[in-house]
């Protein structure tokens, strides 16, 4: 099935000694949830471009790029289904070329990682890679007088609970 709506999760991870959270924001990638997809590029830190290895650039990773772009926040692309036999992952890099998408290795700046989910395949490598693009741009922390924020990613009417948010 498809994803047809926007989510959060975290994983807490060993980085570098210390213990560390991330949140995903995760976002439909079907071509008919964009203004979903420009929500979660608007609130993140890191976004992480995710495409197939097999499929390779579609309009909806276009666009996805263009919001990335938009949003002026540091992002990794992230070629996934690494694991298999029809993956051609250095012509799904020179698409992303052609799409502006200056990659590490090809003289641009931007970090790709290629993974899989079915065989765990460099999950590992991602969420460090992850951490260290964050540690490489995030603004100054939060200080001890200084007021939370947060933003609600998705909310709800629950019939027994009443009122529910993501945040």
């Amino acid at each position: 099935g498809i994803t047809q709506r926007i989510g959060a999760s975290s994983v807490e991870i060993l980085h570098e000694g210390k213990m560390r959270f991330i949140t995903f924001i995760d976002t439909p990638g079907h071509e008919a949830f964009s203004q979903m997809r420009s929500r979660g590029a608007t609130v993140a830190d890191v976004g992480l471009l995710i495409v197939s290895a097999v499929d390779g650039v579609m309009p909806q990773t276009r666009e996805s790029i263009s919001m990335l772009k938009q949003s002026n926040i540091p992002f990794i692309v992230v070629l996934t289904k690494a694991d298999m036999d029809t993956a051609i992952p250095e012509k799904v890099k020179q698409q992303l070329m052609k799409e502006e998408v200056l990659l590490e290795g090809l003289g641009g700046d931007v970090p790709v990682i290629e993974v899989s989910a079915k065989t765990n395949l460099r999950i590992k490598e991602l969420l460090d890679l992850i951490l260290l693009v964050y540690d490489l741009h995030q603004k100054s922390g939060v200080g001890e007088n200084e007021a939370l924020e947060a933003i609600v990613i998705e909310s709800r009417l629950d019939q027994k609970a009443g009122p529910r948010a993501t945040v």
